[in-house]
């Protein structure tokens, strides 16, 4: 008879529903074996075993051998003879689930993963297809929140640029269910509006309260600074002492991936430019020193 390889997860002490296995030995089921019912069940895929536990201390994974009749199903199989080969170390149970490189989840395809199912790089949540997300289900870069498919975003299910808000398809917007530009109100699908359930694009721009034609603001000069990541790679060496006990996967991943607060970002991103870039911020139409500490946290004289 074929011997069939796969994988198992016991408990630490390699006890499975009560019964005591043992490494290197073979066990024998008496009786008829039924997929969910009866046998010895085990994964030939060692990914598949995450759909049924939890990664933790708690468990063993072992490489087994099924030796005697096998019943295989959509992700799981059952034998009526296994022999517990080896238990994998750690190390091994890691490479064997992920694709990348460093990565402390389940099947990463990228680098630096510390969460699962994610094929970007340095992404900390789940789900994640694009890079730097702390979120979950992002495909887009540097989103700390949910189910966003554009880039830099605060807020949840935003397939724009730059959304603090909800449900928004543009770009800068801090409201909810907007799907143009620079909305801060909700359900609008013009550009820059503030109120409700509008369509159409204004003549004007509100910019630091003040009304200022549209074309004055498109034409205008915006400061790179103004362009910033709301999530940040920390390598193991910059990490604290509280960093490391809350994301003990950075001695795999070499670091986390920590979400700053809007302000935080904000400043972090004008401390890092150039000079001359900072000063151009007072070039912008209508720009006021005081609402734009309120906005930002940055005081310019």
């Amino acid at each position: 008879m074929k011997t069939k390889k796969g994988y198992k997860v016991f408990n630490s002490d390699l006890t499975c529903r009560g019964f005591q296995f043992k490494e290197g030995e073979t066990f024998t089921h008496d009786g008829e074996i039924k997929l969910c019912e009866s046998g010895f069940h085990f994964h030939e895929n060692v990914k598949d075993l995450f759909n049924y536990y939890s990664f933790s201390s708690n468990i063993k994974v072992a490489e087994v051998s099924a030796i005697g009749k096998v019943i295989t199903g959509d992700d799981k199989s059952v034998t009526d003879k296994l022999k517990v080969v080896r238990i994998l170390t750690h190390d091994e149970l890691l490479n064997l689930v992920n694709t990348g490189h460093s990565n402390s989840g389940h099947w990463n395809s990228g680098d630096w993963n510390s969460g699962h199912s994610n094929s970007g790089d340095r992404n900390s949540g789940h789900w994640n297809s694009g890079h730097w997300n702390s979120g979950d289900r992002n495909s887009g870069y540097s989103n700390s929140g949910d189910w966003n498919s554009g880039d830099w975003n605060s807020g949840d299910w935003n397939s724009g640029d730059w959304n603090s808000g909800h449900w928004n398809s543009g770009h800068w917007n801090s409201g909810d269910r907007n799907s143009g530009y620079s909305n801060s109100g909700h359900w609008n699908s013009g550009d820059w509006n503030s109120g409700f359930f509008n369509f159409d694009t204004p003549p004007t721009v509100r910019v630091f309260g003040k009304e200022i034609p549209r074309k004055k603001w498109d034409d205008a000069y915006k400061p790179t600074f103004l362009f910033f990541d709301l999530t940040e790679w920390i390598d193991s060496g910059k990490m604290t002492d509280k960093e490391k006990e809350q994301h003990p996967g950075h001695e795999t991943t070499g670091g986390y991936l920590k979400t700053l607060e809007y302000k935080e970002a904000f400043k972090l991103s004008w401390e890092r430019a150039d000079p001359e870039d900072r000063i151009k911020i007072k070039d912008i139409p209508g720009f006021d020193a005081d609402m734009f500490y309120e906005i930002s946290g940055i005081r310019i004289d």
